[in-house]
């Protein structure tokens, strides 16, 4: 059986232009050229391609079915095509990005449309883990890039090596419980002894080998654990526990009346984060977003800090807590 790539072309460039002539003109090829070739690879295939009885070239049910199929298979043979070029010109065929869920996805909407910009045509694949979820995609290898990482890093990815930081900025928190929670009318600042009479929120550590990392919580303490930032904030809107958030997601709910601002004696620190990639960063794609990343004002936006504003940077590493 001659069922090419060049076959399936032919066949799709006739459908489309609606007659054996004009497929020629489109292929710079002989009408003859074009007959020959269906005829042949319908005695190949023993079926009839073409009902060849009106003024246009119209598809048998059999036809149809090769051509549906077959447009499948050019394109992925083009797909192949532009991949291999992208390889050779040092652009990855696909970047796999992990994002900590403290870095919201529509912050990076600005970001991956400055590299749509580009027009290179590498994948991006994109997630979200948490906490030292985000360390174990990079030393498991499922991950080129991540971001939001924390700063404590687990002993065995130092012991790894092979990877590389450099710092993303600091998100500020705020301790905060919806209106009609027994903390919104206790004394100021609150200590830690009346905290944990009551449930945290806590956003779950979502790394399955690496130890967990949940400093922050009270010991002791009840907890409810959700599944990431947002999911922490309706908690905390519905009543449902107490707990720090970043501020500038709670923002609008401070300002609403949504969410009660409760200062405690003992604040949490602002977290520092930063991104890491495996080493040597060789591909163009990585390179251009630790570079993108490397911006102030990209950091600020991630961050969620008001532009013009730089996030604040602590002298000594903070301890992580999405409680």
């Amino acid at each position: 059986m001659n069922l090419t790539l060049e076959a399936l072309q032919i066949l799709d460039t006739i459908d489309r232009k609606g007659s054996f002539a004009a497929a020629a003109v489109a292929l710079d090829r002989v009408p003859s050229a074009l007959t020959y070739s269906v005829r042949k690879l319908e005695e190949d295939l023993d079926v009839l391609l073409f009902d060849r009885r009106g003024h246009r070239a119209k598809l048998t049910t059999a036809g149809l079915e090769l051509l549906t199929e077959g447009r499948h298979l050019l394109q992925a043979a083009q797909e192949l095509e532009r991949r291999v070029k992208r390889t050779a010109t040092g652009w990855e065929v696909e970047l796999r990005i992990v994002v900590d869920s403290i870095i919201s996805f529509e912050s990076l909407l600005p970001l991956i449309n400055a590299f749509d910009q580009e027009n290179v045509g590498t994948r991006l694949r994109i997630s979200h883990e948490t906490l030292s979820g985000v360390w174990e995609a990079l030393l498991h290898d499922r991950a080129d890039l991540v971001i939001g990482a924390p700063y404590n890093v687990p002993d065995s990815m130092r012991m790894s090596g092979g990877f590389q930081t450099r710092p993303l900025g600091s998100i500020e928190w705020v301790f905060a419980v919806a209106p009609g929670h027994p903390l919104q009318a206790a004394t100021e600042p609150l200590t830690a002894s009346v905290i944990q009479q009551y449930r945290a929120i806590a956003v779950g550590d979502s790394g399955r080998v690496l130890p967990s990392i949940t400093s922050g919580l009270l010991s002791g303490q009840d907890t409810l654990t959700v599944p990431s930032i947002p999911a922490k904030l309706q908690a905390q809107l519905n009543g449902l526990g107490c707990g720090h958030l970043p501020r500038w997601l709670a923002a609008p709910y401070l300002a609403s009346g949504a969410l009660i601002e409760k200062k405690t004696v003992e604040a949490k620190p602002s977290d520092r984060t930063q991104i890491a990639w495996r080493t040597p960063a060789v591909g163009k794609c990585l390179k251009w977003f630790i570079g993108r990343l490397s911006d102030p004002a990209t950091q600020r936006a991630l961050l969620g800090s008001p532009a013009g504003s730089p996030a604040p940077v602590l002298p000594h590493l903070a301890s992580i807590d999405h409680a």
